[in-house]
């Protein structure tokens, strides 16, 4: 079973797994004890950090294993906050951050601190210059990733740390999905990681801080890992996650480029897919990204039933739409790139995946589109739209429209939508009442894909009416 999802966690490389297993005989005892076991335990653990080191591309002493990716990124940032707090309490980060950065910007207002959320472009990136007009007197920290572990575009990162070291301002980069590529170039101050992104076993992070950046752990401090993690760590499998990091440099080095290979397979899936689905918006910057990762949003498609149809055709692929989320509400990435959410798949290639498995799931993937699309009542040969320049619907045109879509998810408000515009003439309006969050982000992108005008939202009863005005 294809498995595509390496973004959230790539499968355990056979690298990992010999070193593992060989950590655990050799590599149990506590490092920090001088007799036989724990000297060899030791050596162990300097030989990982200096490889982990020299990828990341930062001195062995700058080095720390955390227990998770997660808890490299909050201790990096209480640490550089809390050491900076005379200097200001100004947090800057961009709009598409993980959850685990935001998640430390909430407590960091909540305990007095003022955050600066950089706005993206529709391709999720930043512009330097935006970053720059952010680096006033009482920043403290910015926070940007290297690129997105949604729509995988990539940041202007070695641009934004001079323009932070010349402020005199620290920059964390949140690294976790570009590590496996190579080092993150620039002056950056602070950079955090995780080894079940590169196919390292799950519960290892990396935090490493340069030499000269103020730096307070939180916390009760402990001797171990310069105080910045405290506890006993899990030394086998900070071997394994070392290990596999060495492996993929060294095969890089020697010429064997799966980042092109992937880069290639991904390509593909990026041209062919509008191809062979119609309403689709591929998202993400198409040059500067991952190279293993593509997305793409389906119209009228519920991202959940298109989910469970590619399981079932035995493809594990992952989604930012608000109906594969507890919460209800859309991917913050998607949007705050303003584009559609609903009917998102992300596909993300793990190392060795075959061109014959891409090929049978773009084989695949119509019949899934399709068959979500039926149960929603979308016609399967004809898009539920109007072409831009063919003859409208002969039916009574009116001025305008209300479609009551309230307490229906996504997509039925788009779809609701889609099946009326036709009946109001151009400069006429469809008003769609909808209590689904969603429907506030995918209105305006249907919008934008249809090239009719988005007049804005008014104020309801109940949930809010998206106004939109017929153009063509």
């Amino acid at each position: 079973m294809p498995y595509f999802d390496a973004a959230s966690a790539a499968p355990l490389h056979p690298v990992a797994r010999e070193a593992l297993l060989a950590a655990l005989d050799e590599g149990w005892a506590d490092p920090a004890r001088l007799y036989r076991e724990g000297r060899r335990a030791r050596l162990l653990l300097d030989a990982a950090r200096e490889a982990a080191a020299d990828a990341v591309g930062c001195r062995p002493d700058e080095l720390t294993f955390t227990p998770s990716g997660t808890h490299a990124v909050h201790s990096g940032m209480f640490g550089v906050l809390a050491a900076r707090r005379r200097v200001g309490r100004r947090l800057v980060h961009s709009a598409v951050e993980h959850s685990a950065v935001l998640h430390v910007a909430e407590v960091h207002a909540a305990a007095g601190g003022t955050v600066t959320e950089v706005p993206v472009d529709r391709t999720g990136r930043v512009a330097r210059a935006a970053v720059a007009d952010a680096l006033g007197g009482d920043a403290a920290l910015v926070c940007l990733q290297s690129a997105n572990h949604e729509v995988g575009t990539a940041q202007p990162v070695e641009e934004v740390a001079a323009d932070c070291r010349e402020a005199g301002v620290p920059l964390l980069v949140d690294a976790a999905q570009s590590v496996p590529w190579g080092p993150v170039p620039g002056a950056w101050s602070v950079l955090t990681a995780s080894a079940h992104k590169w196919g390292g076993p799950p519960g290892v992070g990396l935090l490493a801080v340069r030499k000269g950046t103020r730096f307070a752990p939180q916390g009760p401090l402990d001797e171990r890992e310069s105080g910045r993690s405290p506890g006993f760590g899990n030394l086998p499998a900070v071997v394994a996650a070392a290990a596999v990091l060495r492996a993929l440099r060294a095969a890089a080095v020697g010429g064997a480029d799966e980042a092109g290979r992937l880069g290639g397979l991904v390509e593909r899936i990026r041209a062919r897919v509008p191809e062979l689905v119609p309403d689709v918006e591929v998202v993400g910057d198409p040059v500067r990204r991952l190279p293993h990762l593509v997305t793409f949003s389906c119209l009228y498609v519920d991202g959940e039933a298109l989910l469970h149809e590619l399981d079932r055709a035995g493809f594990s692929v992952s989604s930012g739409s608000s109906c594969t989320s507890s919460t209800l509400t859309p991917s913050h990435v998607l949007r705050a790139m303003g584009v559609l959410s609903e009917g998102n798949v992300r596909v993300s290639l793990p190392y060795g995946t075959e061109a014959a498995d891409v090929e049978r799931f773009l084989t695949v993937l119509p019949e899934a589109v399709r068959s979500v699309r039926e149960r929603f009542g979308v016609p399967a040969e004809e898009p539920v739209h109007r072409a831009a320049g063919a003859a409208a619907v002969a039916e009574p045109a009116a001025p305008g429209l209300v479609v009551d879509a309230l307490g229906r998810r996504c997509p039925v408000p788009v779809i609701e939508l889609a099946k009326v515009i036709d009946r109001v003439p151009v400069g006429g309006t469809v008003t769609v009442l909808s209590d689904d969050a969603a429907a506030r982000q995918d209105i305006p992108a249907w919008c934008a894909m249809r090239e009719q005008e988005y007049v804005g939202e008014e104020p309801a009863e109940r949930g809010a009416a998206y106004v939109v005005r017929r153009r063509v």
